[in-house]
């Protein structure tokens, strides 16, 4: 059984979907360190004028797990990435097959920023076909860290095969994986491109995945292909 995991992040991009897909089990990890240099809180969008950053402002202390980082709705960002999306894809092919959905789970009422992510990436892949069980860390109290941690969810799945991300690199060690059990193989994932809006501007790697949705929709079997397509390539 083939596990990945990565952290909930906001409206993440190709990549996390396409590794998500290679997978039996996908784990959110909700219950790591919120760090404000990853994606839990912001993702990127393509404009006329090239790449836009949409940033959720957040109330969190060093410390904090993700799961516990509340969202300041009282400013009022909701309307403002909704108003700016709409601006920006309102003539998109596929804008209308999916705005009022991520509208209506945008501004639904969660209680800390993993529970927002995780609702709105999971109908995303619910959407894509994604076939993969959906689960979250802090449902299997696994309390290690690291690598071990890793080792310890993959195991208390029942997997025999990890999908990492490339930046694991730094601390993972091919030998501990295969002395648990578990083969540890990395994601062949590299940005595609596709039809996107202002072509005259160049295209723009790794958007959030509404980018790709809003002009192509949810045909997830051409970023197969076109992934597969490059890896031929480089052969």
């Amino acid at each position: 059984m083939v596990v990945s995991i990565h952290q909930p992040d906001y409206i993440s991009y190709l990549g996390y979907f396409y590794k998500m897909n290679k997978s039996d089990v996908f784990v959110f990890l909700d219950d790591c360190q919120f760090s404000n240099n990853n994606m839990h809180h912001w993702n990127r969008i393509k404009t006329p004028a090239g790449e836009l950053r949409l940033k959720i402002p957040v109330e969190q202390h060093l410390g904090d797990l993700i799961r516990d980082v509340r969202t300041r709705d009282e400013l009022g960002w909701k309307e403002k990435h909704l108003k700016t999306i709409k601006m920006n894809y309102s003539r998109a092919k596929y804008f209308g097959d999916f705005f009022p959905v991520f509208k209506e789970l945008l501004t639904a009422d969660y209680g800390n920023i993993a529970a927002l992510n995780t609702a709105v990436n999971t109908e995303i892949a619910r959407r894509f076909g994604i076939g993969a069980k959906l689960i979250t860390s802090s449902e299997l109290g696994i309390e290690s860290t690291g690598e071990k941690r890793v080792i310890n969810i993959v195991k208390a799945l029942g997997g025999n095969e990890y999908i990492s991300g490339h930046g694991a690199k730094a601390y993972q060690v091919d030998e501990h994986f295969e002395s648990e059990g578990i083969k540890l193989v990395y994601t062949d994932y590299s940005p595609i491109e596709y039809r996107q809006q202002w072509p005259k501007a160049g295209f723009l790697p790794y958007m959030s995945t509404i980018d790709y949705i809003f002009n192509c929709g949810f045909d997830f079997d051409y970023v197969e292909r076109a992934v597969a397509g490059k890896l031929k390539e480089s052969d």
